[in-house]
């Protein structure tokens, strides 16, 4: 039987500011069984895909989309935010709540035809999730999935990733 994951999250109201629930996974990585399980369910949902290639952005992409990587034998991207990559890159902008941020992944780090799946910590509002699809796509890589420890509905993220295969492990 698996393990209820959500017992995993800690909720933390009024941080960063009023009104806002945090959402912390620390917890759940803290605790090798929860974060086992948690790994695995993305692994067989990429597996399922043939997945090439993980591609995660900074920095709690990472941490979801290594142990992935490790567990299926295939390469990892990630991508950084400015000045973090020292060869040539792509680019894609992203709107925040006050501005825009934007995302870099090496040129040489996805084959044109490459499955990728593309996994972050979090589902929020999209924008940082599209920005990195955007920089798959742009190096010719096939994204075939995304997948996500935690969806936040109330944010709508899921509106972005519309026509790509999602999987969210827990919804709040």
């Amino acid at each position: 039987m698996a393990l209820d994951l959500k017992k995993y999250i800690a909720s933390i109201p009024d941080y960063p500011e009023p009104g806002i629930i945090f959402r912390d996974i620390s917890p759940l990585m803290a605790d090798g069984e929860a974060y086992r399980e948690a790994t695995d369910q993305i692994v067989k949902f990429a597996r399922d895909k043939q997945v090439d290639m993980i591609v995660g952005p900074e920095a709690r992409g990472f941490i979801v989309g290594c142990p992935v990587a490790y567990e299926l034998g295939v390469g990892f991207a990630p991508a950084r935010k400015k000045g973090k990559l020292p060869r040539a890159t792509v680019k894609a902008t992203y709107d925040l709540e006050y501005g825009q941020s934007a995302l870099y992944l090496h040129k040489d780090a996805i084959k044109p035809g490459q499955k990728v799946l593309v996994t972050d910590d979090l589902l929020a509002t999209g924008g940082t999730i599209s920005a990195t699809i955007q920089l798959v796509e742009e190096l010719g890589g096939i994204v075939v999935g995304t997948a996500f420890l935690v969806e936040l509905k109330d944010l709508h993220g899921s509106d972005k990733l519309k026509g790509y295969d999602k999987l969210s492990l827990m919804e709040f």
